[in-house]
């Protein structure tokens, strides 16, 4: 067996990979992971599983009159005998690529992390020993309340290895939960949805959605049609991370300076510094964030307004999107910084947003003369980036609260709205704490939002979807 069949480790792979390169700069990442999943249906279990995956990146840059172009090759399943074709093809891709626009030195000086050569984490169906037999708790106070338990709950590990021919050697450990869980009535008239996320569903517990679902069951009960219109709407924490998270998606700070977004400024420059809330909101991310931790320094497979492959390993601190109720960061790669002149503030793998609200949900409803309270939103699309114009359907429970009390069920919406403009109206802001954004969430889960009460969310039309 030759040496090269031997290699096996993914620290391994990605010193043998820099070791193969003919490139004048060399990328190398590697993501090893593992998931485990259980899915129930009809308060029973029906499938669970465990899978493992590994991706090889290897970007490679070469120097030439012009500029520095890089060339940018995935493969999955990459085995030793792989590695020296696929080297050869991202150098390949990248003598046939023009100057790269984003090109910049590669990343020196970040200290290697101490696990670089240790295995990679793994995770297996032991995540859920104290989960399942919660569960199975749910399933029979569901089955004894007359309703049925639908969802799933997934668990991902990725142990992510970044190689450079400059130096770096680091590595980042991501856990990633997920936890959906439906209650429908046996007619299935009425559904309920609550979700969670979660780093080890150690703080997590089924019995407790259940119990929520079965009060929102219960307010179903009584159907209320209502027409489109302006209504006090209270957005639960999982709305408003799925509204801001789009928001972030929309703040590259080179397509705020060309005047393509919601952050340009009419006539030119940018909206920095502006007021968009009356609110004392804080909108931040930080690698460090308790229950939401997410890796320290830049891991880009890609290049983009908001990403660059050039910038892989460079640390990622601490930063405050909006401050006190002012817009204070644009995102912004080192090529992008240096065009727009505006700080470094490299993307984001966590999103908080606090406005000192103390108050809970409930609490807010209490508050509530009039108005609705909804669940969750999905299908969300964006109608115009000039005002971050979005639209989306509500899901699983709308309700009319009247005098602190929910008194029934109405009918779904479609809504269009701007998060941003919501941000300029919202006139409370309860607790933050973490929260599933659902429509996003197999993308972004590492979220903590407040409620937010919008004085008149613009319910544009009836929707007839669940």
């Amino acid at each position: 067996m030759s040496s090269s069949n031997r290699i096996t480790k993914p620290h391994e792979i990605v010193e043998r990979a820099l070791e193969l390169s003919t490139a004048d700069g060399l990328v190398v990442i590697a993501d090893e992971g593992s998931s485990a999943n259980l899915r129930w249906a009809g308060n029973a279990l029906t499938t669970n599983g465990v899978t493992r995956s590994r991706t090889l990146t290897v970007i490679a840059t070469v120097d030439g009159k012009e500029g520095t172009a890089s060339g940018v090759v995935s493969r999955s399943a990459v085995t030793a005998d792989d590695l020296e074709p696929l080297v050869r093809a991202a150098e390949a891709a990248a003598r046939g690529a023009g100057p790269a626009e984003d090109a910049q030195r590669l990343v020196t000086g970040t200290p290697a992390s101490p696990d670089f050569t240790d295995a990679p984490a793994e995770t297996s169906s032991a995540v859920f020993a104290d989960f399942a037999p919660a569960l199975g708790e749910a399933f029979a106070r569901a089955r004894e309340g007359g309703r049925e338990l639908y969802g799933f709950a997934n668990h991902e590990l990725v142990s992510t290895y970044v190689g450079t021919s400059t130096g770096l050697r680091l590595r980042h450990d991501q856990p990633n939960g997920t936890l959906e869980l439906n209650a429908k009535s046996p007619d299935r008239q009425r559904s309920a949805w609550a979700g969670r996320s979660t780093r080890d569903f150690k703080d997590v517990d089924p019995t407790v959605l259940d119990a929520e679902l079965a009060v929102r069951l219960g307010w179903a009960e009584r159907k209320i049609d209502l027409p489109a219109g302006r209504y006090e709407t209270l957005l639960p924490p999982t709305a408003v991370a799925d509204l801001l998270i789009y928001q972030m998606w929309s703040a590259a700070a080179r397509d705020a300076v060309e005047g393509r977004t919601v952050f340009s400024k009419p006539g030119g420059g940018t909206r920095l510094g502006e007021k968009l809330s009356e609110l004392p909101l804080s909108l931040r991310s930080d690698p460090n964030a308790p229950g939401l931790e997410s890796a320290p320094f830049v891991i880009a497979h890609s290049s983009g307004d908001d990403a660059s492959v050039f910038d892989n390993g460079l640390p990622v601190p601490a930063t405050e999107w909006i401050a006190d109720g002012h817009l204070n960061r644009l995102s912004t790669t080192r090529h992008t910084a240096s065009l727009t002149g505006m700080q470094l503030s490299p993307g984001f793998g966590n999103l908080i947003l606090d406005a000192g609200g103390e108050k809970s949900l409930e609490e807010m409803v209490a508050a509530t003369e009039r108005g609705l309270l909804l669940t969750c939103l999905w299908y969300i699309r964006e109608v115009d980036p000039a005002t971050l114009l979005l639209t989306g359907l509500t899901r699983d429970g709308v309700y009319l609260v009247e005098n602190g009390q929910v008194v029934g069920e109405v009918n779904n919406f479609r809504f269009n709205e701007s998060p941003v403009d919501l941000l300029s109206r919202a006139s409370e802001a309860g607790r933050t704490e973490k929260t599933l954004p659902r429509e996003w969430s197999d993308w972004f889960t590492r979220a903590a939002m407040p409620a937010l009460r919008i004085p008149d969310f613009n319910m544009s039309s009836v929707s007839k979807g669940v």
